[in-house]
Parts: structure tokens; C-alpha cells; sequence
């Protein structure tokens, strides 16, 4: 139905380990058709490409810090490798044996990307895939959801040049699709509880890319 949003969240996703084949596992608990949006978390992509690493969570926090932007305590935000200013680095130590961390994906585009393939590969849909992880917002409480990698849709739509209902020429606006769509699938039951984080699929009124091209990366 054109202008609903649907967010399906697929049970049965087993614990995801170094080597396991993302396209295998999720199609059988998927319906993916063109046009949907698979989201998934950086756990489960950095899981699956051996990101999960030893040792203590402020080491690997200074390793991946390109920048300190801001102090608070113990808590810090910084840039990090990727370009992305997130607590911590986006260094995680949750949902892995003690002792251990798992850092972002190497290259979120890529995976996202080589996903995306996979899955045009082995069912000839055209879905786009978005990378998501947990970040904080300037001068706000909590957190939710953004896209730090994405594959075959338009991760910002620019309204500048159109015109409103009153006759307005809008100048600057221009929505953050692929940060809106994580956003919507981060309300999902089970966070801080479930063994691995979970994919979803949204099925989104969003402009996606013709088989062949992957689209811009998110803004950073």
C-alpha cells in the first residue's frame, strides 16, 4: 500500500560467529521482495567478519579514536576511524564472552554492499541493505539507532528547490532516509536481553537503486 511502512523482525537468528554466512542464515527467516530494506545491526556484520577482538574495552577505545571531542567522566566521545563521532568509538563489550569487545565493521559500505549482492545473487530481488549502531544525539537524552553503512537506496533525499503548500521554496531540508528507517526498526522487543542482536526487514516507500548501483554512503 504506497505510504505505509511495514518493519518485520524475523525470529530464530542463531549466534553469529566469525565466517557465518549472513545471506544463508537470513533468507530462510525472510520474504525479501524488491524494494524492501534489510537493516542489520554492526554487531552482527562485525560478529560475522571476525571483528569480536581480546582485550580491554579502553584499549581498543584509544586505538580506534582519531579524536577526542568531548569528556564527561568516564564517558568519551570521540571520531573515530570511520568518521563517525560516537561514545566510546563504538567499541561494544556487550553479547560477548568476558574479556573480549567487538569493534564496527572494517568498511560498513562494504558489507553492506556484499550483502546486498549476495542476496540479489540468490533470489534475484533488489533489496537495499543498511548497517546500523547505537549512538547518542548533541545536547539530548538517550540513544537511538543510525546508519553508519548502506547499499542500494538513498541514504539522504534532498527537498531543496521544491515548494511547500503555502508557495515556500524549501532551501536546506533533507531527510536522513537511511538514519530514519534505523531509527523505526530499532524499536524492537529484547534489546539488552537477546543472545545476538537481530536484522530486520522493512519494506519503506523509499527511492531505491536499480540492481546495478549501490548509491551514495551515509553522511558522516
Amino acid at each position: 500500500m504506497p505510504g505505509t511502512l511495514t518493519v518485520l523482525a524475523p525470529d530464530g537468528v542463531p549466534e553469529i560467529t566469525a565466517g557465518t554466512d549472513l545471506a544463508a542464515v537470513l533468507l530462510p527467516l525472510l520474504d525479501l521482495t524488491d524494494g524492501d530494506v534489510l537493516v542489520v545491526t554492526s554487531k552482527v556484520v562485525s560478529k560475522a567478519e571476525g571483528r569480536v577482538v581480546a582485550g580491554e574495552r579502553d584499549d581498543w577505545i584509544e586505538a580506534e579514536t582519531v579524536r577526542l571531542v568531548a569528556l564527561r567522566g568516564l564517558t568519551r566521545i570521540v571520531r573515530n576511524r570511520l568518521g563517525l563521532t560516537m561514545a566510546a568509538a563504538g567499541i561494544d563489550a556487550s553479547n560477548v564472552a568476558t574479556g573480549s569487545v567487538v569493534l564496527l565493521p572494517e568498511d560498513p559500505d562494504a558489507s553492506a554492499r556484499a550483502l546486498r549482492c549476495a542476496i540479489a545473487e540468490r533470489t534475484g530481488a533488489n533489496v537495499a541493505v543498511v548497517v546500523t549502531d547505537t549512538a547518542g544525539r548533541a545536547w539530548r537524552e538517550g540513544q537511538t539507532d543510525i546508519a553508519i553503512g548502506a547499499a542500494g537506496l538513498r541514504v539522504l533525499e534532498s527537498f531543496a528547490g521544491r515548494v511547500d503548500a503555502h508557495g515556500n521554496e524549501l532551501a536546506v531540508t533533507a531527510p536522513a532516509v537511511a538514519d530514519e528507517i534505523a531509527g523505526a526498526v530499532e524499536l524492537r522487543p529484547g534489546q539488552g536481553s537477546a543472545p545476538a542482536p537481530a536484522p530486520w526487514s522493512a519494506a519503506a516507500p523509499t527511492s531505491s537503486c536499480p540492481p546495478a548501483r549501490t548509491g551514495p554512503a551515509p553522511s558522516r
